[in-house]
C-alpha cells in the first residue's frame, strides 16, 4: 500500500509538501533562535547549550536534538528524492520544451530546481562550518557558537554564500508555501490571495531574520 503511494505522483506530491512544512517550522524556530546573537556573547551561548540540554532529565544529553536531527535528515532528503522524481516524470511527460514560457510561472516557479540545488549545498557548508567546523576560517571554538558566528561572517565569501542561499530559500517558501497548501487541500479558490501572501510574507520574514545576522556583524552590531 505504502509502496503504491509513494510510486504516485500525488504520493509524490504529498511527501514533498508534508516534509517540507516540517523544514519550514525548523526554520522558523531556527531564525528566532539565530536572532538571539543580538542580545549579546552569554545569552546565545546559553541557548546554544540549552538546545543539547532540552528534555533532560528524561532524555540524555544532546538526545533531543539529534532527534530533531534525525527527523530533518528524513525530511529533507524525502523532499529532495520526491522533488527530483517528479521532476523527471514531468520532463518524460513533455520530452520537447514549451516555445514560450508559461506567463502564470513566477520567477520563484521558474528557479525552484536551481534554488533547491543551491540550498542542498549550502546545508552541506553550513554543517561543516559552524557544526564540525571542519571548513571554519579563525579557528573553530567548541562550546562558542557567538564567536564562530562572528568569524564566519567577519569573512566576505561567509557573508556571500549564506546571503545568497538566504535568498534561495525565501524564494524557495514563497512559491513551496503556496504548493504545499495546495497539495494536501488547503487551497481554494477563495483562499488563494490569502495563502500567496501568506507565502509572500513568511519568504520575506525568514529571509530578513536569516540575513540580520551577517548584516549584524558586518556592521558591528554583532561582534
Amino acid at each position: 500500500m505504502a509502496r503504491t503511494v509513494w510510486d504516485s505522483t500525488v504520493g509524490k506530491k504529498t511527501v514533498m509538501a508534508v516534509s517540507g512544512l516540517i523544514m519550514l517550522l525548523y526554520l522558523v524556530v531556527h531564525m528566532i533562535g539565530n536572532l538571539k546573537i543580538f542580545f549579546g556573547t552569554a545569552e546565545f551561548n546559553h541557548y546554544a547549550h540549552w538546545l543539547r540540554t532540552v528534555g533532560e532529565p528524561f532524555m540524555h544529553y544532546e538526545w533531543t536534538l539529534w532527534l530533531v536531527r534525525i527527523v530533518l535528515v528524513v525530511a529533507v532528503v524525502a523532499h529532495a528524492v520526491s522533488a527530483y522524481q517528479l521532476s523527471r516524470r514531468d520532463l518524460r511527460a513533455r520530452p520537447t520544451k514549451y516555445v514560450h514560457k508559461r506567463k502564470r510561472a513566477s520567477y520563484a516557479t521558474n528557479t525552484m530546481r536551481y534554488g533547491g540545488i543551491i540550498l542542498a549545498l549550502f546545508i552541506v557548508w553550513h554543517i561543516l562550518d559552524l557544526t564540525t567546523g571542519t571548513v571554519h576560517s579563525g579557528g573553530f571554538q567548541s562550546g562558542k557558537p557567538y564567536q564562530n558566528v562572528v568569524d564566519t561572517f567577519s569573512t566576505w565569501y561567509g557573508n556571500v554564500i549564506y546571503i545568497v542561499a538566504m535568498l534561495a530559500l525565501g524564494l524557495h517558501i514563497q512559491h513551496g508555501f503556496w504548493s504545499a497548501a495546495q497539495t494536501l487541500g488547503a487551497g481554494r479558490r477563495s483562499r488563494d490571495r490569502v495563502l500567496k501572501t501568506a507565502g509572500n510574507v513568511l519568504a520575506l520574514l525568514l529571509t530578513a531574520g536569516f540575513v540580520a545576522v551577517p548584516v549584524g556583524v558586518m556592521t558591528g552590531l554583532v561582534g
